[in-house]
């Protein structure tokens, strides 16, 4: 089995604290690791070190290869640029082939989610991984919902399709866009969507076969650079691909489209950690509701706020619902509920050039 670590995002939700150059996967928001830390000793005991790629952008290579120095630096691999999930898997199962064979299973994990309850994730991938082999379909991890989030995707379920190890496998009915909140309500209550987890597990073939079929020219530029991988010219082919093929979604190109995808739904504790609202909800608080992470603070009629100035005393006063994150160069202060569109400002820096806030 090999896993594949999609570590390539840029995370602007969470500016100022992720930056181009140190993004939301290489942060660390609990505990003493990172989000791609994590994400390796959750996967470690089930595939050897030489069996772990990481997709990255070309900036965060060395970045990656010093908070993973186990992982072969040959199996770190930059992407010129980003260009979704599609051509970045792709290009980790072309790679997988050219190492070992097409009829190995890989294993598609995104580098910056938050899981608990290891144990029950890793015995949902074995059934997983067992499953793939069985059928060469393609399989994905549902999240049993358990309220209404409007920042996920969702996947449709038919009736139960089998049962392996205590863990129920569907055939995929749709997908479903992040939806507004009448209609995740409607989702939670109707009881057959999931959560989409963004985890996929499939055999190199199968994923190639979909590719050639719903994806053509993807398919035809990862054989032509294929030929160059281990050798010196591999950089440049993959530059030339990089620089003519589409942007697109795995969901969205395959997944949607595809007829052999089955959803195993999963009962661990599982976030995204897609806003600072989400942080809030996983950090410790205290007995007003807030999360300090500052050198001193001085709260007064503060409730139920999360405030980040780790090199001051920090004061507030009769506030509630607020997000506080204090860098060096900028400050963020916007409501809690609210934190998702942090991503509008980071737009803005990059339309008025103003790089050096990114």
């Amino acid at each position: 089995m090999f896993a594949v670590l999609m570590a390539g995002g840029v995370g602007t939700r969470f500016w100022p604290m992720s930056r181009k150059a140190y993004p939301k996967q290489l942060l660390n928001f609990s505990g003493t690791k990172s989000m791609l830390q994590k994400t390796y000793d959750r996967i470690k005991p089930l595939t050897a070190d030489e069996n772990i790629l990481v997709v990255t952008s070309t900036d965060l290579k060395k970045s990656i290869e010093k908070q993973l120095p186990h992982v072969p630096k040959e199996n770190i691999i930059g992407e010129p640029e980003g260009k979704n999930t599609a051509p970045c898997i792709g290009l980790a199962a072309t790679v997988i082939e050219k190492k070992a064979s097409e009829n190995e299973i890989m294993v598609i994990l995104p580098a910056d989610h938050l899981v608990s309850n290891v144990a029950n994730f890793r015995k949902t991938l074995r059934v997983g991984v067992a499953y793939a082999k069985e059928s060469d379909s393609l399989v994905t991890l549902g999240i049993q919902p358990t309220y209404p989030e409007t920042g996920y995707g969702y996947i449709q379920v038919d009736e139960k399709f089998t049962t392996r190890q205590e863990k129920d496998i569907y055939k995929v009915r749709t997908f479903a866009e992040k939806p507004n909140i009448e209609t995740a309500e409607r989702f939670i209550k109707s009881g057959d969507f999931l959560w989409n987890s963004g985890m996929f597990i499939w055999s190199v073939k199968a994923i190639m076969r979909e590719i050639d079929e719903h994806l053509p020219e993807l398919g035809e530029d990862l054989k032509l650079v294929r030929q160059y991988i281990g050798k010196p010219k591999f950089r440049k082919a993959l530059s030339d691909m990089y620089s003519r093929t589409k942007s697109v979604s795995i969901d969205y190109g395959i997944m949607e489209v595809a007829k052999n995808v089955f959803v195993i739904k999963s009962d661990f504790q599982w976030n995204d950690l897609g806003s600072w609202e989400a942080v809030y909800k996983i950090s410790n608080k205290d007995k007003n509701g807030n999360v300090c992470y500052t050198k001193k603070e001085l709260l007064l009629d503060a409730k139920n706020n999360y405030f980040y100035s780790p090199k001051k005393l920090f004061a507030a006063v009769d506030v509630e619902g607020l997000v506080v994150i204090d860098m060096d160069d900028a400050i963020l202060i916007c409501s809690k509920e609210k934190s998702q569109h942090v991503k509008v400002i980071v737009d803005y820096l990059k339309r008025k050039k103003m790089n050096s806030y990114l």
